[in-house]
C-alpha cells in the first residue's frame, strides 16, 4: 500500500475510533448522570427527508419517520467522524499521525461543534445553537462535551495507531 493510501486508511481508522470514543463518553454520561444520549435516528430522518427536497423542519421529532432512518443516522455519524479526521490531518499534516499531540485534536474536536450549532440544530427546528430547545444551555453543553470527547478520542486513537500500527513520519 502506498504511503498516501496508508495514511488515508490510518486517518479513517482514527476518525472511526474517535467517534466510538465519543459514543462511549455519551453512554457513560447517560448511565452515570442520566444525560440523554444523542438520537442519531433523527439525523437519519433529516438526511432521508433531503432526498425529497426538505432540508429543514419546524420540528425534526414531528417530521414523518423514514424507512431505515436509524441505520442512515448511525452510518452518517461514523462517516462524518472519519471525514472530520481527514480534515484534521489535511490541516495539521500527516506528520501529526506519527507524533500526535493533544492540543490540535482537542481544538479541532471542539471546533466541530459548529456543525450542529449552525447547521443541524437550526435544520431540526431547534434554532442556532439550540436556542429554541427546551433547555438551550443543557443542549449546548451536551454538544460541547460530546465534541470535546471526540477531540480527545482523535488524540487517543492517533496515539494508539502510532503504537499499534507503527505509524511513522
Amino acid at each position: 500500500m502506498s504511503t498516501g493510501a496508508s495514511q488515508f486508511a490510518v486517518t479513517v481508522v482514527v476518525g472511526l475510533g474517535a467517534t466510538f470514543f465519543m459514543d462511549l463518553w455519551t453512554q457513560l454520561m447517560k448511565r452515570v448522570l442520566q444525560v440523554p444520549a444523542p438520537n442519531y435516528c433523527l439525523v437519519g430522518r433529516w438526511l432521508c427527508h433531503m432526498q425529497g427536497g426538505t432540508f429543514s423542519h419546524a420540528s425534526i421529532g414531528g417530521a414523518r419517520q423514514m424507512p431505515a432512518e436509524c441505520a442512515v443516522g448511525w452510518v452518517a455519524h461514523y462517516v462524518l467522524g472519519a471525514a472530520y479526521a481527514l480534515i484534521l490531518i489535511s490541516l495539521v499534516s500527516g506528520r501529526w499521525l506519527a507524533q500526535p499531540t493533544l492540543l490540535p485534536a482537542l481544538l479541532f474536536g471542539i471546533g466541530t461543534v459548529l456543525v450542529p450549532f449552525l447547521l443541524m440544530q437550526p435544520a431540526f427546528g431547534l434554532g442556532i445553537a439550540a436556542s429554541r430547545a427546551p433547555n438551550p444551555t443543557q443542549a449546548r453543553l451536551r454538544s460541547l462535551m460530546g465534541h470535546t470527547a471526540f477531540g480527545v478520542g482523535l488524540y487517543a486513537c492517533a496515539v494508539g495507531a502510532h503504537y499499534v500500527l507503527g505509524v511513522h513520519a
